[in-house]
C-alpha cells in the first residue's frame, strides 16, 4: 500500500508538471530519452522507475526531483515516513527523497540512502556538491581514482562535477545524502556539467 501511494503521488506530479510544460507524452519521451510506453505507465501510477528514470525526468522537465516525488502540501510540521516514499533503485544504491529545502540561492534536496553489498554505483557526474552522512556500515565514495573510506557517523562533501562512485565495504550502508545546486541552475543530472574543482578534507582519502 505504501508503494502504491508513493507511485500515485509520482504520477500526479508528472502529470501535472507535463501538462504545466505543454508537453506530450511523445514530446517528454524525446526530450527525457524513456519510453512513451513507459511514461504512460508512471502517469498511471504503474511502473518501478529507476534513480536514472526520475533524474532524466526532472532535467527533461527542468524541475527538481523533489517536485515529482514530493506530495504538494505546505504545513506548519512537516512529517515524512520513510514506509511511505517511493524507493529509486540503481544497481547498487537505494534512494528514498525525505524533503527539498530552498535556502536563499540553494537548493537542498535531502535523501535516505540504502548501498546494497556487491556492486559499485558510478555517477558521471553532475552540477552541485554531494554531502553524505554515514549512519551505519562502511563507505567508499568519491572520485574512483582517490576515494574517501567513510564509517559510521563520518561525514564528506564533495563537488559531484567529476566522476565519482559509492561502493559498500562489507556489509549493508546506510547513509544520509544531501544534493545541493545552484537554485538558478536546474536539477543535476545523471551527466550534468562540471563544477570547479576542488579537494574535501574532512576526511582522510583512502590510499
Amino acid at each position: 500500500m505504501a508503494r502504491e501511494r508513493a507511485g500515485e503521488v509520482l504520477a500526479a506530479n508528472l502529470r501535472l508538471l507535463r501538462e504545466e510544460s505543454g508537453l506530450s507524452l511523445s514530446e517528454l519521451a524525446r526530450r527525457s530519452d524513456i519510453a512513451k510506453g513507459t511514461l504512460s505507465q508512471l502517469e498511471s501510477g504503474a511502473g518501478n522507475p529507476t534513480i536514472e528514470t526520475v533524474f532524466s525526468l526532472s532535467s527533461a522537465l527542468q524541475v527538481p526531483v523533489s517536485s515529482l516525488l514530493s506530495q504538494r502540501t505546505d504545513p506548519d510540521v512537516v512529517l515524512v515516513r520513510s514506509a511511505d516514499l517511493e524507493v529509486l533503485s540503481s544497481n547498487a544504491v537505494d534512494l528514498r527523497m525525505l524533503r527539498r529545502l530552498d535556502i536563499t540561492a540553494e537548493v537542498v534536496e535531502v535523501y535516505d540512502q540504502r548501498v546494497r553489498p556487491g556492486e559499485t554505483q558510478q555517477s558521471a557526474g553532475h552540477h552541485g556538491r554531494e554531502h553524505v552522512i554515514v549512519t551505519g556500515g562502511n563507505l567508499l565514495v568519491g572520485p574512483p581514482d582517490n576515494p574517501f573510506e567513510l564509517g559510521q557517523g563520518d561525514y564528506v562533501c564533495f563537488p559531484a562535477g567529476r566522476p565519482h562512485i559509492y561502493r559498500s565495504l562489507g556489509g549493508p550502508v546506510t547513509s544520509v545524502l544531501l544534493l545541493e545546486y545552484p537554485a538558478d541552475a536546474g536539477p543535476p543530472t545523471v551527466a550534468g556539467c562540471a563544477v570547479p574543482r576542488s579537494e574535501p578534507t574532512v576526511v582522510k582519502p583512502v590510499g
